[in-house]
């Protein structure tokens, strides 16, 4: 048997796009809900987000659903960590909230939104936590806060099943996420005990997708490996241009210290010029 794996966006949206009691298990899972909190009964929402404006910005998520309570839910993964992708988790939850008022609605009304993102690249390099839970919260009291955007990221890689000894699903679902892929050859018998993560484990069946589907999981993979090429690449070029720069101002600064002892020394500003490289305007300067 062999699996295609979940994170893919062709995946993704299979396995969570359009099963609401696996959906509220993920949720209910990596959230920081209370057991008051706890979703039990969701709807699915478009997944394009509309703005509100004529001249707004049209954003599409990965799954959208609400619950009986009006709640939101924002669901992402993202292959590559970025400062743009955060600003665009912020952007679309802002717009989630405020869509939810109505010309002579009450703003108590309005529902919290939860934005829960499963970034399959490390951005917090230091801390050994994987999961980041934002609210909005007094800068000297944490416990007074101001509810209505909720903001969990959690990163994959990081994710260790020692790493969590209290949350079983937590550790359950983060499994499924981390450790099925193309070379899985054999489900772990804990997964296929869970009912709703059985039957995602059977969604992954390479058996199951077409041979058009199966080409658009071969393509998302291959632009992620391009893109990431293209992150190293930009990356090496920065140190590469940052080492070039910290050489050049280091040897200036030699070129300095040598003409400040040979003009306290005497020596003449032409041959201070000759030796050092410097221009009559900076030995002036130093001077």
């Amino acid at each position: 048997m062999k699996y295609l794996d979940p994170k893919a966006d062709l995946t993704f949206k299979k396995i969570f796009g359009n099963h609401p009691k696996r959906l509220i298990s993920l949720l209910n899972a990596l959230l920081p809900l209370s057991e008051e909190e706890q979703i039990h009964e969701i709807k699915y929402l478009p997944t394009e987000l509309v703005p509100q404006l004529e001249g707004g910005k049209n954003t599409i998520v990965d799954v959208l659903c609400t619950d009986v309570r009006g709640r939101k839910f924002c669901v992402e993964m993202q292959m590559e960590w970025s400062d743009a992708f955060q600003q665009r988790v912020l952007f679309n939850a802002s717009k989630l909230y405020v869509s939810q008022a109505k010309k002579g609605g009450k703003y108590s009304e309005l529902q919290p939104v939860y934005s829960l993102n499963l970034i399959n690249d490390i951005f917090a390099h230091d801390t050994p936590d994987f999961i980041h839970n934002y609210r909005i919260v007094h800068d000297k009291d944490s416990n007074k806060v101001i509810e209505g955007l909720h903001f969990t990221f959690i990163e994959l890689p990081k994710f260790t099943p020692h790493s969590i000894a209290d949350k079983r699903m937590m550790v359950l679902w983060l499994r499924f996420l981390t450790e099925i892929n193309s070379n899985t050859k054999e489900i772990p018998s804990d997964l296929l005990n869970d009912p709703e993560i059985g039957k995602a484990v059977e969604d992954l069946e390479v058996s199951g997708f077409t041979d058009a589907e199966l080409r658009a999981y071969d393509k998302f993979w291959d632009s992620v490996s391009v893109e990431r090429t293209l992150l190293d690449d930009r990356y090496q070029k920065g140190m590469e241009e940052g080492m070039a720069k910290g050489e050049e101002v280091g040897k200036s600064q030699r070129s300095i210290e040598i003409a400040k002892n040979m003009l306290a020394k005497g020596m003449d500003e032409a041959t201070i010029q000759e030796i050092t490289g410097l221009t009559e305007d900076q030995i002036l300067q130093i001077q």
